[in-house]
């Protein structure tokens, strides 16, 4: 795999792929030690009585040195926390092995660009130089540590907003795939009616247009968001087929907006609750007559759903989240909540007139009509 990045000749790609903890770590480690190097330069280098010749060398090697058992102690710190047995006690250790052999080494590299070898160091040396080496490893680990650790929190943060963005995902499709097995039943049983009174044109076009519908409905993304237009197309392609049913007895008048036409909203949110009202809503031996408006209202859409039904009252299965009847109207909520988060409201009432309203208020965002196109 690297080597065919490396044949891409695009080394910014390669860069790019490569983990956020490889890239951050390094920028750390250099941007670290040339800060080292330079205040080394300003406050000991200059102040001292070392010729160019001399410290500009030490400044190097002492810098070099200091990465590469920073390097070591990263991957030593690794394995002495595999164990698990006295880790803290084995990295006490090991960072005062690494500031005596980093002070050993900048003392006698030191002696040997003056010429000198063997030089003891006094005990004023060896304390002074040991105490800056110490303190030096310890805030590169101290820092190490913290930059770990925050990467571990934010792969784990990463890991449940992507656990929880899935399951947000998997419980849509389950709303949306949850057709009404009473429609299929429905549907289809007056589908034999016509077939039976020899009204096979009928039936014909009636079958096609159920099988239009189940094929939006199954094979468009339930994660999907289409424009109005969109909507109310196969919200009559779905009435098409109920009135195939209620004949004369089912009237509905869908108006929109010009201006919401291309707004875009769930696919599959308002039909639903047209369904509720043929199941619920409805008075035996009574026309039922529905209307379904979409128009722009408070920097949102409104969708009204309107009948001459029976209406909400306390009992009414629509009402109760947690009844199997009212499936649709939970559903809807269920799927207004996890697609908005909250923003959305959908909002239940009863005409005064007779009959029973329901209305969903949606955020839209900047560009939405546009995105139709």
């Amino acid at each position: 795999m690297l080597a065919n990045e490396y044949n891409d000749n695009n080394i910014d790609v390669f860069v790019q792929k490569l983990p956020s903890r490889i890239k951050l770590f390094w920028f750390c480690q250099l941007s670290g030690w040339a800060v080292y190097a330079l205040l080394t330069e300003i406050m000991i280098k200059l102040s001292g009585d070392e010729p160019w010749r001399i410290h500009l060398p030490h400044l190097v090697m002492d810098t070099l040195c200091g990465i590469a058992i920073t390097l070591a102690l990263r991957w030593l710190y690794r394995q002495a926390s595999a164990s698990q047995h006295y880790v803290v006690a084995k990295h006490v250790v090991l960072l005062l092995l690494a500031a005596l052999l980093w002070t050993q080494f900048k003392w006698y590299t030191l002696q040997a660009l003056f010429g000198s070898w063997w030089v003891s160091m006094t005990w004023f040396d060896f304390g002074t130089w040991t105490s800056a080496s110490l303190t030096m490893l310890a805030t590169w680990t101290a820092g190490y540590y913290g930059i770990k650790n925050y990467l571990t929190s934010v792969e784990e943060r990463e890991r449940a907003d992507k656990a929880l963005h899935l399951a947000n995902e998997a419980q849509l499709k389950m709303l949306r795939y949850q057709l009404n097995p009473h429609f299929m039943f429905n549907s289809i049983n007056a589908i034999c009616t016509l077939i039976l009174k020899n009204e096979n044109t009928h039936a014909v076009s009636m079958l096609e247009q159920l099988c239009d519908f189940l094929r939006y409905s199954l094979y468009t993304d339930p994660l999907s968001i289409i424009p109005v237009a969109e909507e109310i197309d196969i919200l009559n392609n779905y009435l098409d087929i109920e009135k195939g049913r209620f004949q004369s007895r089912l009237q509905v008048d869908i108006q929109a907006d010009e201006s919401c036409q291309d707004v875009l909203i769930p696919s599959l949110i308002v039909q639903p609750l047209v369904e509720n009202v043929l199941k619920h809503g409805m008075i035996p031996n009574q026309p039922i007559v529905i209307k379904v408006n979409f128009e722009s209202h408070n920097q949102g859409l409104l969708v009204t759903v309107k009948d001459n039904g029976k209406g909400f009252t306390k009992n009414t299965p629509m009402t109760t989240a947690d009844s199997e009847s009212g499936i649709g109207l939970s559903n809807c909520r269920q799927r207004l909540k996890l697609i908005y988060n909250g923003y959305a409201t959908l909002d239940t009432g009863n005409n005064a007139g007779g009959g029973a309203w329901v209305k969903i208020w949606l955020p839209v965002k900047e560009g939405a009509r546009d995105a139709a196109h």
